[in-house]
């Protein structure tokens, strides 16, 4: 059975309005012309959707278990669209967006005045956490994670490889010395991500070394935020594996210098964009995933 777009989305709007003629009028249609085309939907479909009285509209049962159907109808006729590269000036609403703190502060953060001019009809509302959350649970669209999903509910999409280096100041490493050999870091001051897995280091010709944290070491400074990580390795508080993402300005300006830098950090890290598997892929969300992909991808602004 064929249906009519333009008159499923009157129906959504007048299902959110609870108004046939305002939402007949949102599209610039009469009030006889829109109650016309949804008594023709429904005449088509063969259920009412909407309860008319005198004083007030509401939903019907089957308008109640039609109506999730129709938003993912014209959803999808957005997506392809936006696919297409058509309508790009039309897309609209607002786009829950989830990510790390640190990295969307960095990467992400100074770009938005140009997602949002060349799509003046899209709000974000941004959820910024270092710590793990659930994208289903929270209700967002959209999620950055720095690490590839397992969850059977959400679909992945890569933007880049995540590379982690250990790394500290000058000024420690005049103070403390510099680890020649892994088995140095046991004498040093660390810092770690709270949570975080211990990452095996290995030599250029691949034999496996010790892991950071080293076993039975306990670090001095544990972090549950990247940005603070970044700044206390910078103001000499010891020795922390980080992304390239999120130290690569201090490493090109000598406040923050490579430690052991004939070893590699075992890992298998990316970032990834995730969203719902049952969501439908709105043009909203395709064109923030196009735009970050556009902005950051391969090779990511950190390696340029």
């Amino acid at each position: 059975m064929a249906m009519n777009t333009n008159e499923l989305r009157l129906f959504v709007l007048a299902a959110d309005m609870l108004n046939i003629s305002a939402a007949g009028r949102q599209l610039g249609l009469a009030p006889a012309v829109a109650s016309q085309r949804l008594a023709k939907l429904e005449k088509q479909l063969g259920a009412d959707l909407l309860h008319r009285t005198t004083r007030q509209v509401s939903l019907s049962l089957e308008g109640e278990e039609f109506l999730p159907y129709a938003r993912e109808i014209l959803a999808q006729e957005e997506a392809a669209l936006a696919a297409l590269g058509h309508g790009n000036t039309e897309v609209n609403g607002t786009l829950r967006f989830a990510g790390p703190s640190s990295f969307v502060q960095l990467h992400i953060t100074p770009i938005l005045p140009m997602f949002l001019e060349r799509y003046p009809g899209i709000n974000l509302e941004l959820k910024l956490s270092d710590t793990k959350f659930n994208i289903i649970d929270g209700g967002f669209d959209l999620a950055l994670r720095n690490y590839a999903t397992k969850d059977s509910s959400l679909i992945g999409r890569k933007i880049a490889d995540d590379t982690r280096v250990l790394c500290a100041s000058p000024g420690y490493l005049k103070a403390h010395g510099t680890p020649m050999e892994p088995r140095d870091l046991s004498n040093h001051q660390l810092i770690a991500f709270n949570s975080a897995t211990p990452r095996l280091l290995t030599s250029e010709a691949g034999e496996d070394a010790c892991t950071f944290p080293p076993p039975n070491i306990t670090p001095r400074v544990i972090c549950d935020d990247g940005a603070s990580t970044r700044l206390a390795a910078k103001n000499g508080v010891g020795i922390c594996m980080n992304s390239m993402w999120n130290i690569h300005t201090e490493l090109k300006e000598g406040s923050l210098v490579r430690v052991l830098p004939d070893y590699q950090v075992k890992d298998d890290s990316a970032i990834w964009l995730a969203y719902p598997k049952s969501n439908v892929l709105t043009a909203k969300v395709r064109v923030f995933i196009d735009f970050l992909l556009e902005q950051i991808g391969s090779p990511p602004s950190w390696e340029r």
